[in-house]
Parts: C-alpha cells; structure tokens; sequence
C-alpha cells in the first residue's frame, strides 16, 4: 500500500516543509512497520540457500573462536594472517557465530539487522528534515531499491557503512537545526565508526557533512568553524585508533597483515584499499608496499557513466531522475530563505551524499563487486522521499510548480525502460506496465474532475515509479536469482544459467579423507597443514575450524610466510605436513621458494589426494609415506 501523500496547502503558495512533534500522522507508526517487516523478510529469506565469500566467512569462523583473531580480524584460527580490510564489519558476524554458533544464518543475521535498522534510522532522518509521509516514502523508495534487497543478505562491509553513514547524516541534520556541538560530535564518531567498516571511502562524505553544518548551523561563524574542526578532530582520532593500536603492535604478536608486502597496517588502509583502487593516478605497489587490489581496471566497469547502464544501473540507478529532479526543485524553490534553512539544508546534505558517492564510484575500480553501490540507496531515496511529498503539496497547490509531479512520474517510468532493455527478456511486463500505469496516473492528475481521482492519479504514479525496482528486489525470492554473494539480484545475478555465489566451504569426499589422514598424523603440530591459496585452506577452516596455514593471502602475492619462518615452523613441529598445488603463483617469490624447499627436503605422501595438491610430510626422518588407514587415496 502506497504511503498517503501530505495534504495541501492554500494556492499560489511554496508549502513550507513539516514539523516535527505532534503533527505526526496516525498511520505513520504502523506503515513504518510494515515496510521494515516486509524488507526483513526479503533480506532473512532461504538463508540456508544463501551464498557468500568463503574468504571473508573464513574470517568470521576463525574470528568466532579467538578473541586475538577476533581483535586483528584473522583469516585463520591460528591468527596467522588477516584479512585484506579492516575487520569492524566482521565483528557483529563472530559475536553472532560465537553465541548463537557458526551458521549460514548467523552469518547473514547481522546484515538483516543492519538493514532494517537503516530503514528506520532513514526513516527518522527524513522525518526530522520534511515530514512523516516523505518520510514513509523515502523508506519505501530504499526497501524496493535491488541493491538494498541484496546487500543485507550478504557478509559485506557496507551493510554496516550503510548504516554508520546514514546514522552520521541523521546526527548531522540535528546539529544543524540546533546548533548543538554534541549532535555535531556524534555525527564525526560515526564516520569515524564508518572506516572501521569501510575505511577511506568514509571520509569521502565528511566535507559534505562539515561544509553543510558551516553553512546553516544556526550558531555564529566563528563558533561554527572551532566546531566544525573539532568534529574533524574526533572523526580523524575514531578513525585512526584502531589500526593506531595495530601499527604499534610489535609484528611477531600479531598476524601478518594482508595485502601488504611490509606487514604494515597503514599500507593496507591507504595503500592496498585506496590509492590502489583508482589506477589512473599511476601509483606504482611497490612504493606503498602493497600488492594490486584489483586485477581489472576502472575502464573494464563500463566507463564514467557505468552506475546509470547495464548491471550496475539495474541495481541503483532506477530513482535518480526523479532524485536530481527533487534535488534541482528543492533549491531552486527555496532561494531566498535564511541561510537557516532546514529544508535547504537537507538538499544540500542528500544532494552533496548522492553527489560526492556517485563521482567516487564512478572513477574508482569497482571491478563488478555491486554491493558497492548500497551507499549510492540512501540518498537517493531521501530525495525522492522528499521530492515527491513536495510534487505533491504544489501539485495540489495549483501555482506555477504543479508540473513537477507529472514529470516525475513520467520520466521515472521512461528511465526504467531504458534500465530494463539490457535484459529485455527479463521481467518483460514490468516496464511496459510501469509505463501504462504512469499513463494513467498523469491523466488522472491533468484531467480528473475531483480531488479523489487526482489522489488515486498520485498514488498511481507511486506504484508505476516503484513497480520495475520493486520487481527486480522480488527475484530475493527466487533461489535462482537471489542469493549473489556480490549483492546483485534479478537478471544480473545470472552467470552463464548459474546464480553468482561464493564457495560453500563443505569438505567433499576427496577433503575429508584428507582430513582424516591429516588428523590421525598431525602428532601435536599447530597447523593442520600448510596451504598454498587461501581457497585451498577454505573448507577445513569453514567445516571443521582447523588452523590451517595459508601462504600468500587473499592475491596469493603477499610474503606473509618467509622460507626461513616455514623452516622454523618445520624445525618446532608446528607443520607438520605440506600440501603443494601443481603450480605456484610465480608472482610470489617467497611461496615459491618454500614450495621448492618442501618438493626437495620433505617427504612425499603416496596416494594423495586427486586433484587437491601434492601432500609433502616434513621434519620426519622418513622418505615415503603409506597411506594406511584414513589416508588419501591412491
């Protein structure tokens, strides 16, 4: 049911935007409900089918079962390597999997709960700027985006940034309208809380969120910048404290860093997952010391215009007309009001967000990963939120700025057209519907005779500007399209008939003959085994929490283990046994090295596994190796 619009206002008049406390309407309260019931239906739904990144799941488990690995976000139980991000995101996900057990479920239950309590924090946000029903529709607008309905089904870090993002922009809107340092504050710890989740890319919003406050805070200039710089402070100490603690860590009490050739936690932030993602500004890796993070470039994601076209367009890009469109009104109708402006504040806000995301994410290299785009939902919605309740209150005004809600429907329902026809046979009736229904709803505002059918053409309307978007987020619904572990639904979760998936991390029969083997004649050795790619190492960490040993992080680049470690390694008995792939990565020097000094001072096992590797037995005074029982086959 579509949110009711706000009541008009007397003709020829700009209407002023709602306030807060009473004014409320009854049917607020429960409508907000039921958005949040029905999203959270579609983010917890067949979760037991849902996939995810066994490499970040692999964190999780580990991370679930040592409070070191916890801390340092280890990729394995023993806290020998990290993973390539800082692990803020992954926290909520092993606080789970350590109290309720290691699930699927509990995998995904945290991004479900930061998913609804987006909604709501969205929700809250909009209403403080302009209204309760501009609100609800803000709300709807973000639950039917396809790329919120994927993104908290997914063990991603940017369901968490999502919301630390919009709870710093609801904290930043209440230090405008009243001026008070503490709200101001709040916001700054957020993006600080942010980065932890998303590092960099969550000091991108911050100018906008200071340079809106400078200019309508209602306090004097000079408080507003001693303020303002203040905020900065707190943002820049909340976001450096934790890789702070890291960096002065002695390196033998903690994992390797990943992504890093110099294990140093300030290269992986600034270097590995930010200078590294935009490649045009010719930053060479080995002067940041880190390896590449990206194996694509920004060009292969389609060009500067990628978020408006073709998959990524299908995830995001449904609202922008009718947003730019909200945007452009917004400021243009309220010129002339005090610099204090609550309703100009806001656009400026969620306009500079929309603006400042879309520019980032459009000269990065976002290399397919389409849960990028969450960030892009939030603005996006609040602008159509409130650009439609003020479509609304002219319309009905009569003046000279009744056309913008016409056009807005009209252009939305022609804009999912042009989405719709990159996958032409899929969801074939949706934008031909959307189409027929915008028809109708402009006819109905243009021509009907009373001020029901006028009201039945707005809400109309409503439904042909969600109807596409709504549709694509219903695929979540069908295993077949809705369990991407990149966060795209619909047709662009589709590979090759196959839905897009991480690894399931479930030993097969090869695997756990191997398991059995390693476990009957592991003697005491910390490592399971050591493994050459962190994919290899998957399945007995994710199956079985096994410490298992992975040389060469998430690139398969990175010298987290030296030959002469491995040795010591070796010469302690904490490996014990080896399993080489047939080939090693020749961009890592050192993994090839211990894979060289394994192949000629270990022990070969006979009968090993098909297909996993070459199974060495080291620090043994035997040169071969029976099978006997629970061994790998012959």
């Amino acid at each position: 049911m579509a949110p009711t619009l706000t009541t008009p206002t007397a003709p020829g008049r700009e209407p002023s935007l709602a306030t807060r406390g009473p004014a409320r309407p009854r049917h607020a309260r429960p409508a907000l409900l039921l958005i949040a019931a029905v999203a959270a239906v579609a983010f917890c739904w067949d979760w037991e089918n849902a996939r995810y990144h066994a490499f970040y799941a692999d964190a999780v488990r580990s991370m679930a079962g040592s409070w070191k690995a916890f801390f340092y976000g280890s990729f394995d139980p023993a806290a020998t390597i990290t993973v390539d991000k800082l692990p803020g995101y992954l926290w909520p996900q092993a606080l789970a999997a350590r109290v309720l057990g290691f699930h699927t479920w509990t995998l995904l239950l945290p991004q479900a709960i930061e998913g609804v309590l987006s909604i709501l924090v969205l929700y809250r946000a909009v209403r403080r700027w302009t209204g309760a029903n501009a609100a609800l529709l803000a709300a709807s607008a973000f639950a039917l985006t396809p790329i919120v309905a994927g993104l908290f089904r997914t063990v991603t870090e940017d369901a968490l940034f999502t919301l630390l993002l919009l709870l710093a922009a609801d904290a930043t809107q209440r230090a405008v309208t009243d001026g008070r340092l503490r709200h101001l504050l709040a916001a700054a710890a957020w993006v600080g809380l942010a980065f932890q989740a998303k590092m960099v890319e969550a000091w991108a919003v911050l100018p906008v969120l200071g340079l809106v406050y400078l200019y309508a805070a209602p306090v004097a200039l000079r408080t507003r910048l001693v303020r303002a710089g203040t905020a900065a402070a707190v943002a820049l100490t909340v976001s450096l404290s934790y890789i702070t603690v890291v960096a002065l860590t002695p390196a033998a009490d903690r994992p390797y860093i990943d992504g890093t050739t110099g294990n140093s936690v300030f290269s992986m932030v600034f270097g590995y997952n930010f200078l590294t993602r935009f490649q045009g500004i010719g930053v060479s890796t080995a002067q940041i010391g880190t390896v590449a993070a990206q194996s694509g470039s920004a060009g292969s994601d389609g060009g500067p215009f990628r978020l408006f076209w073709g998959e990524f367009g299908t995830q995001i890009a449904w609202l922008y007309p009718v947003a730019l469109l909200s945007l452009c009104c917004g400021l243009l109708w309220r010129r002339g009001r005090p610099r204090t402006d609550r309703g100009r504040s806001g656009y400026l806000l969620w306009g500079g967000w929309l603006a400042v995301f879309t520019l980032v994410l459009s000269t990065g290299s976002v290399n397919g990963h389409t849960y990028y785009l969450g960030v892009l939902a939030p603005p996006l919605a609040a602008l159509t939120g409130a650009g439609l309740a003020a479509f609304w209150r002219a319309f009905r005004a009569g003046g000279r700025h009744a056309w913008a809600l016409p056009t807005a429907i009209g252009t939305t329902a022609v804009w999912a057209l042009v989405q719709s026809m990159r996958y032409p046979l899929y969801l074939i009736w949706a934008a031909p519907t959307a189409m027929v229904l915008a028809g109708a709803a402009i006819a109905l505002l243009l021509f009907g005779k009373n001020g029901r059918l006028v009201a039945a053409g707005a809400a109309l309307g409503l439904v042909a500007m969600l109807l596409t978007p709504a549709a694509w987020s219903a695929s979540v619904f069908q295993t077949r399209y809705g369990h991407s572990w990149l966060g795209t639904v619909g047709a662009a979760g589709l590979r090759d008939g196959k839905s897009v998936s991480g690894v399931s991390g479930k030993l097969d029969k090869e695997q756990r003959r191997l398991y059995a083997y390693l476990t009957a004649h592991r003697q005491g050795a910390k490592y399971l085994m050591a493994t050459w790619s962190w994919s290899a190492a998957t399945p007995y960490i994710l199956a079985k929490d096994a410490s298992v040993l992975p040389l060469g992080g998430y690139s398969g680049l990175v010298p987290s283990t030296t030959l002469a470690q491995f040795q010591r390694y070796v010469t302690a008995g904490q490996v014990r046994y080896a399993l080489v792939p047939a080939k090693v990565h020749t961009g890592n020097s050192a993994a090839v090295e211990i894979s060289a000094w394994v192949r000629t001072n270990c022990a070969p096992v006979q009968g090993q596994a098909k297909g996993l590797g070459k199974l060495y037995m080291c620090g043994g005074a035997e040169q071969r190796v029976s099978p006997g029982s629970g061994s790998p086959p012959q």
